[in-house]
């Protein structure tokens, strides 16, 4: 008999850390996985395209994802996003420092198993 998997909804922030600014028109979200086996997981959870579908309202191109696994990172262009870039927006976030920080609010559903193993590790203070 198979066994039940607990799932659950999670913030993309519970298991990750994110930082973001503007290239031209564009912007970068760096997307930092507090364990490896969160990136493991981030792999498949965090598809380029599902991060064009959570920005689409902000009218992008389409995303592109780089993988970083020795960092346990990924790197999203989010191309087209800032509306003109810095100097020409007039978005009230013209440099994208915010949307690292509005992509950490995207839910994912997970495992208690997995989560488990991927949220940060609570270090000893002795």
């Amino acid at each position: 008999m198979k066994k039940s998997t607990t799932r659950r909804q999670v913030r993309l922030g519970e298991i990750a850390c994110a930082r973001s600014g503007d290239k031209g028109s564009g912007a970068n979200v760096g997307v930092i996985a507090h364990t490896p086996e969160g990136f493991q997981y981030l792999r498949e959870a965090l598809s380029a395209r599902r991060v064009g579908k959570f920005f689409k309202p902000l009218g992008l191109g389409k995303v592109v994802r780089h993988e970083l696994p020795n960092l346990d990172a990924f790197n999203f262009i989010l191309p087209g996003v800032l509306a003109g870039g810095a100097s020409r927006s007039l978005r009230i976030d013209a440099q994208g420092k915010a949307l690292g920080q509005a992509l950490l609010e995207m839910e994912l559903e997970i495992s208690e198993k997995v989560l488990a193993r991927c949220k940060p590790r609570k270090k000893n203070r002795s």
